[in-house]
């Protein structure tokens, strides 16, 4: 069985949906910032403000490579920028089946609690007024990347079951799971 990869931009859903999909198909759930964080002893925002983006993005390759190797069946979330370091995006689309949960920069925004912003380093500081103009400029750059998954569901109007549903479904008319 493939690893699934799910992408998109922070705060999309990856890991609520993730954690919901890998119990609907018996498969094990891996969270890429989680794995990261475990193998440095530090939060993604202390090795983000400690050590550089740079070192964050080695290790979290190293993660990749490490669910890519296990050759088992593994849901995975993946960190929203993971897909555009490198050739990220190409070994995920090469190895397993890679599906891009959609969603505009106000949909996310809604879904964002106050934690959920501060604890990621990108949207620290940002007032609520900057917010959806910044992430909307952040998501034209990496929609590039984002675009090259092998299934986009467009998330904005579904809730986080009616994404997973509708997830399962085409991944079953595809013929990529039972």
């Amino acid at each position: 069985m493939k690893p699934l990869f799910l992408i998109g931009y922070m705060g999309c859903g990856k890991s609520t949906v993730g954690r919901k999909l890998s119990r609907r198909l018996g498969w094990r759930f891996a969270d890429t910032d989680a794995l990261v964080e475990e193998a440095e002893g530090a939060s993604v925002a202390d090795i983000f403000h400690y050590e550089g983006e740079e070192r964050f993005r080695e290790v979290e390759r190293q993660v990749l490579e490490r669910l890519i190797a296990a050759a088992e069946p593994v849901v995975v979330s993946t960190g929203g920028g993971l897909p555009l370091w490198h050739d990220n995006m190409e070994r995920m689309n090469g190895s397993g089946v890679t599906v891009y949960l959609q969603r505009s920069a106000a949909g996310i925004a809604r879904r964002l609690t106050p934690y959920g912003r501060r604890k990621r380093p990108r949207l620290r500081g940002l007032s609520d007024e900057e917010l959806v103009p910044f992430m909307e400029r952040d998501m034209a750059l990496r929609a590039p990347f984002y675009e090259r998954a092998q299934l986009t569901l467009a998330c904005d109007a579904l809730s986080d079951e009616a994404a997973l549903d509708a997830v399962v479904a085409r991944l079953r008319a595809d013929g990529l799971v039972r």
